[in-house]
């Protein structure tokens, strides 16, 4: 790299004193090559880079355009298409509106050279411009923007839920089938999801070394702790990891019944992960997912929970247990109090309990905290 050239700069992509066949696509290849070094230099992740690339190319191709041609018009014309006929959430639009406005910035920054070397390559005025802006943009209004329908299991519909996935290793088990070991590894797997507010990704990449002790909690044994190194990732970074405490005795009981007494019995001594196949691999994400809707539907629960609810329902029963905020927002991994926020939905009986606790000392006289039953 020559002095002064930053990463992904024109001149160093650029192929000089050769005639392109199809000078455009040369140039497009070399625009993205060069955005490719840029991120790599930021050390972004590998398959973020790649996602970002697909998109770009799928927007050249929809607009029939390559990026010295875009305008603010295609933006338009593509977000109308994607909240149109295609129908995608609003963040899964912004997503794809940062990843392209990140490529725009990357094309009109002069330091990287492409406005020159377009100009220089297709003459005066056909060059990349700034194609977003306030009036065209998705804003980013809420914190969530998730389905409004999305909601936590009520705890008669959770333990509704754990009865029935329970029910099926008995039923397996009386008929003689082999799926009674994977009835009771995904009841477990639902359990722990429950008890340690875990997200789906999380919990299919859990490994058994991931359990370890708390100090704090010596009566949790060899499973006090869960270490979740496979945490959601920020934008372009590696996973991040959390340490989760454990505080349900019953699920403690339930996953070192499994490992203790059911996990041997597939066979996968070899194996590092906590949730294995009859066949020796590792639960996938897609499974946990066919398992979950399976038992719902037979429930006749609600569509609108999913096994993302699972983790909702923990922050919203801790809540309501009295567990301290900051203690909860640690415990799922969240940066911000507000996200914790998001995922609370608590009951009537938990509002009317905290409002009849704010009204005591007004009505009281005192500071004695009263339940609403009370006379």
């Amino acid at each position: 790299m020559a002095r002064g050239e930053l990463a992904g700069s024109a001149q160093l992509e650029l192929v000089t004193g050769v005639a392109q066949l199809r000078p455009e696509e040369a140039m497009f290849e070399a625009m993205l090559r060069g955005w490719r070094a840029q991120q790599v230099a930021r050390g972004l992740r590998p398959d973020t880079i790649e996602a970002r690339e697909q998109l770009v190319r799928r927007f050249v191709a929809e607009t029939n355009e390559f990026p010295w041609s875009w305008g603010p018009a295609h933006v338009e014309e593509w977000i109308l298409a994607m909240t149109g006929e295609r129908r995608l959430a609003v963040s899964t639009i912004r997503s794809y509106q940062v990843d392209l406005r990140l490529f725009s910035e990357y094309l009109i920054d002069s330091r990287y050279g492409w406005v020159t070397a377009c100009e220089d390559a297709f003459g005066p005025g056909r060059h990349p411009v700034a194609m977003f802006h306030e009036w065209n943009s998705v804003a980013h209004l809420d914190d969530y923007e998730g389905s409004p329908e999305a909601r936590p299991f009520s705890r008669e519909e959770l333990q509704a839920f754990f009865d029935y996935a329970d029910a099926q290793v008995d039923r397996a088990a009386a008929s003689g089938h082999k799926g009674a070991l994977t009835a009771y590894r995904d009841a477990t797997l639902f359990k722990v999801i429950y008890g340690w507010g875990l997200r789906r990704t999380e919990t299919a990449r859990l490994d058994l070394v991931d359990w370890g002790r708390n100090p704090v909690a010596p009566e949790f044994g060899r499973f006090g702790s869960l270490s979740v190194r496979y945490g959601k990732a920020k934008r372009g970074g590696p996973p991040r990891r959390r340490s989760v405490a454990s505080v349900m005795v019953w699920a403690v009981e339930a996953v070192a019944d499994y490992v203790e007494n059911v996990r041997p019995r597939f066979g996968a001594d070899d194996h590092s992960a906590m949730w294995v196949t009859e066949r020796g691999g590792r639960v996938k994400p897609s499974e946990i997912n066919a398992r979950f809707v399976a038992y719902r539907d037979a429930l006749g629960l609600p569509e609108a929970l999913v096994p993302h609810s699972l983790r909702h329902s923990y922050v919203t029963h801790l809540t309501e247990n009295g567990a301290d905020r900051r203690f909860i927002q640690v415990q799922v991994g969240h940066e911000c109090d507000t996200s914790t926020a998001i995922y609370t939905h608590v009951s009537d009986d938990f509002m009317n309990t905290a409002l009849r606790r704010a009204l005591s000392p007004a009505l009281d006289g005192d500071h004695e905290t009263r339940r609403p039953t009370d006379g």
